[in-house]
């Protein structure tokens, strides 16, 4: 059974887009406000910057976010795998 598309018109920061995709529509209008609200605080935090650096600023600040986040996945999954890797070199030895 396939994944049915949604199609969802959304606000984010004051431009309307219409969004497809495969997430369900309240996924969807998570990620919108997501965005949304990074674009605002930064906003807020430098009332001097125009749309197009506040776009920027919150696509780098977004992707630093998910750096940290996959450094962190990739340093926890070593973690579980150590134990795993010193079983498998003890078996070998015996």
């Amino acid at each position: 059974m396939s994944k049915q598309e949604s199609r969802l018109e959304v606000e984010i920061f004051g431009e309307y887009y219409t969004l497809k995709g495969d997430l369900a529509p309240e996924e969807i209008m998570m990620l919108a406000r997501f965005v949304h609200d990074k674009m605002e605080e930064l906003a807020d935090r430098n009332p001097r910057l125009n749309r197009n650096h506040i776009t920027i600023l919150a696509a780098l600040n977004i992707a630093e976010e998910l750096k940290k986040i996959r450094e962190e996945h990739d340093r926890l999954v070593k973690m579980l795998e150590e134990p795993e890797k010193k079983k498998n070199k003890k078996n070998r030895n015996n």
